[in-house]
């Protein structure tokens, strides 16, 4: 049984194991992402990462000696010397403003033809790299603000339709000589017929 152990054993031998997990990470260090399974890229992870820690705290050291120790310990895992040169050099520059997390994961979506293995790229992570920022909330979507504005459309149409109403039944009760109601709305007054005007007084008197 597999008690008390914490990582997986990719279903190889001990010796196999170190040997792909040196060859992934070697292939890693140089090209900077590569693809493989996506157990082999969880496993693989944690191995690299302690590699590029070696390597930033031997960038710190002044003593050649105790950054040679740590280039040695580093060769011991990735037996690859022109991999750990180039991290030593190099590479560890990218990480310098970064505490961990060196790595990425981005899972793909088809599996692969022949064991149907779910595939990963794993990718080194730069100090300039934000990330991706986490969502604030859900956004109500666009269906449920129609009704809102539709409701106060309707409140604002209903006012409107009450003061048309009173301003018909302000004209309606108007008097008949035009004068303008006390609410201060003017209302059309309607001229007189011929036959109804009053006749004038100098019609007919000839001077």
């Amino acid at each position: 049984m597999r008690h008390k152990k914490h990582h997986a054993s990719l279903g190889v031998t001990r010796e196999h194991r170190r040997a792909m997990m040196s060859n992934l990470a070697a292939a890693l260090i140089t090209h900077g992402r590569i693809q493989t399974t996506l157990a082999k890229a969880k496993a693989l992870r944690p191995f690299v990462e302690k590699v590029i820690t070696k390597a930033k705290k031997a960038a710190g050291k002044t003593d050649k000696k105790d950054a040679l120790h740590l280039r040695r310990l580093a060769l011991r895992d990735v037996r690859d010397e022109d991999a750990v040169t180039l991290l030593f050099n190099e590479k560890h520059k990218e990480f310098a403003n970064r505490n961990g997390g060196y790595t990425r994961i981005y899972k793909l979506g088809p599996q692969r033809m022949s064991d149907a293995a779910e595939l990963a790229l794993i990718e080194f992570v730069k100090a300039e790299d934000t990330g991706y920022s986490k969502s604030k909330g859900r956004r109500p979507s666009k269906g449920r603000k129609a009704p809102k504005a539709k409701a106060g459309e309707s409140a604002e149409a209903a006012p409107a339709g009450e003061g048309a109403a009173a301003a018909k039944t302000a004209a309606e009760t108007a008097p008949a000589g035009g004068e303008a109601p006390q609410g201060g709305e003017k209302t059309a007054v309607e001229p007189q017929s011929k036959a109804e005007a009053p006749a004038d007084p100098g019609d007919g008197v000839k001077s």
